[in-house]
């Protein structure tokens, strides 16, 4: 049987604006991991393999060399904008498959200013190479835009066509993601809009206004991911939060042969992935409190309320009428601030979720917290596509 795998420790730098902090990999490194370690309580000698996640630097090793240099297995991991997660992925399962006690995972990243490319743009073969052409084909060509916002988008414009949700209903996502990144010190923007002010905001791509968009960031998160027999050995019951359930989903050919937008951006990705995680935790979506959701844009959460489970095929937006997803709903989604207010370092994303859970489960997410939360959702997913799902615990011993 694998065994139970606990995240003992968690930290991250503030997410900031690309270029407006002087620093390299090393150093986002040293000091996310240097939080996850005292927050654990615990030494770098301690970790036994390490997974550090990183699209863009490929740093590996490099990047941990100014927090130790032990002669552990160091592996980089690159997997999209699920990179983070995908890092914790593989230090969980060095532990479920009793390999090692105690794992790292690291996620960083420093980004370019501007809108996110495709990838590989010079090359006839992209990431998204099997997304463009089916977007395209499904929508009737090629708008002046940008890939990504153009991308979800589109989805957004689908549900919108298919069953009656407005532009008010994405624009809502925006405002109550910058309303909940206002409690986030480490969030990129902390900036509370109204309403009218996020529809107003320059529009990207319809339904897409800026203030509906994940911007480019720099940033770092770690986790310190440990067996049960290391959080005994160490007394860390007090901190330990149980990764019950964790899956990651790739593409069947159903995201491309009916050239769906919805299907195209993921959608049976995350609702295959959720199933697993949940299926393994032994949860239904009705027992979790708290979610921090891959809200690259404010289209994505709404249609993967949907593919979570959260609402039926084409009623994600009656929940935003309900005001179900914030604090006094069913759920309370991106207390964060997701990705569209606390910023969006590809590398980091998956890892800041996975701190932001375990502070809500130990109870000490501060303003953020929701009260009396007992089972997180994490949801991460890239293009290409990688869709991680994972459900946390507040342990039983």
């Amino acid at each position: 049987m694998a065994g139970r795998v606990f995240v003992v420790g968690v930290g991250m730098t503030k997410f900031e604006k690309p270029g407006s902090r002087d620093w390299e990999y090393p150093d986002m490194a040293k000091e996310a991991v240097g939080k996850a370690l005292a927050d654990a309580g615990i030494a770098y000698d301690k970790v036994e393999q390490a997974y550090a996640g990183s699209m863009y630097g490929s740093m590996g090793q490099r990047a941990l060399y100014e927090t130790g240099m032990t002669g552990i297995p160091v592996m980089t991991v690159a997997n999209a904008c699920a990179t983070g997660s995908s890092a914790l992925f593989l230090a969980r399962n060095a532990i479920r498959g009793g390999l090692a006690d105690c794992t790292l995972a690291l996620g960083m990243e420093k980004m370019q200013k501007g809108s996110l490319g495709a990838g590989m743009e010079n090359s006839k073969v992209t990431i998204i190479d099997h997304h463009l052409r089916a977007m395209v084909e499904g929508r009737g060509g090629w708008e002046a835009a940008a890939p990504m916002p153009q991308m979800f988008g589109n989805a957004g414009r689908e549900h919108m066509e298919k069953y009656g949700s407005k532009l008010e209903h994405f624009a809502w996502i925006g405002w109550k993601n910058h309303k909940h990144s206002t409690n986030n010190p480490y969030a990129q923007f902390q900036d509370e809009y109204t309403l009218e002010q996020i529809q107003n905001a320059p529009m990207i791509f319809e339904p897409l206004t800026k203030l509906q968009c994940s911007p480019t960031s720099d940033g770092a998160a770690a986790a310190i991911v440990a067996s049960e027999r290391f959080v005994d050995e160490h007394d860390l019951w007090d901190r330990a939060i149980e990764i019950a359930g964790q899956y990651i989903s790739t593409d069947t050919p159903d995201s491309f042969e009916d050239k769906s937008s919805i299907n195209v951006v993921g959608f049976g990705c995350s609702q295959r992935a959720a199933k697993k995680a949940m299926d393994e935790a032994e949860v239904s979506i009705d027992d979790v409190d708290v979610i921090e959701l891959h809200d690259c844009f404010s289209a994505n959460e709404l249609i993967t309320y949907e593919a979570l489970g959260m609402a039926g095929i084409g009623e994600a937006h009656k929940l935003i009428d309900a005001q179900a997803t914030t604090y006094g709903g069913k759920w309370v989604v991106n207390p964060s601030g997701g990705l569209i207010s606390k910023g969006h370092p590809l590398g980091a994303t998956g890892i800041a979720q996975c701190a932001e859970l375990t502070w809500q489960l130990r109870g000490k997410a501060d303003a953020r917290q929701v009260e009396g939360a007992q089972v997180a959702l994490q949801h991460n997913i890239g293009l290409g596509s990688a869709c991680a799902v994972a459900v946390y615990k507040r342990p039983v011993r």
